[in-house]
């Protein structure tokens, strides 16, 4: 049974290493919200391409992208070993002090990692500086509205296939006008979109437990959005 710990903990994720992978395990959402993710990366343009994927986790971006060297930044060790399993070279390293080179990615992606912590202008502006001038920024994370503390928090960690209960603190929430300045600063523009499931196919899912469920483009950012921009070249 998972310890009792406060809000955000990252040793919760020790606790539910055994989730990542398990078919309708709590990480569910996460293995839709990366395919989608995904979906904003381009395809790789030269030999060598790198992806740094920052808060990796076990790897679930990984099954979705091709021909990139997957470079996996997360600081939980068991969550390391699985992303190895799937063909990502771990790091084991704080989002906000990674230990690459400027400019030694073609896409940084950062994804349901915003909500996690104190400085997510900071963790942006550490994207941008892993980033190659013409190279690819993909965020995904969770708006600081009451909507989303209902939906993510009140709702979600109750009803079965949400979030894990006391897997986010709200008050870390992350409001899109927050990234997008932190990215402008550091030469990226960033277009943000919203994101929810297809309703038709999380009600089947939550009905029967069966199948993915797509996550589809939506015109509100209330809860979740992503978020995806290029770097300037000088």
């Amino acid at each position: 049974m998972p310890r009792a710990l406060p809000r955000n903990d990252v040793r919760q994720y020790e606790d539910l290493r055994d989730e990542w992978w398990r078919p309708n395990g709590l990480f569910v959402t996460l293995h839709w919200i990366a395919a989608a993710r995904a979906a904003l990366i381009p395809p790789a343009t030269r030999e060598g391409a790198v992806l740094v994927d920052l808060a990796c986790g076990a790897g679930l971006l990984a099954p979705h992208v091709e021909g990139y060297r997957h470079v996996g930044v997360d600081l939980v060790t068991p969550s390391l070993e699985q992303a190895r399993e799937h063909g990502v070279t771990p790091v084991r390293a704080d989002v906000t002090r990674v230990p690459l080179a400027d400019g030694c990615a073609d896409v940084v992606s950062a994804g349901e990692i915003l909500e996690h912590v104190d400085d997510p202008a900071g963790v942006v502006a550490e994207a941008c500086r892993l980033l190659r001038p013409g190279g690819t920024l993909v965020i995904d994370t969770i708006n600081a509205t009451a909507a989303a503390r209902f939906v993510v928090v009140t709702v979600g960690e109750r009803v079965p296939g949400g979030a894990p209960p006391g897997i986010h603190d709200p008050s870390l929430f992350v409001r899109p006008s927050v990234i997008v300045e932190a990215a402008a600063r550091a030469g990226v523009d960033l277009t943000v979109t919203g994101l929810r499931p297809s309703a038709r196919q999380m009600l089947r899912w939550l009905i029967t437990r069966r199948g993915a469920v797509r996550m589809v483009p939506s015109r509100s950012t209330a809860v979740l959005y992503q978020a995806v921009g290029t770097k300037k070249k000088n």
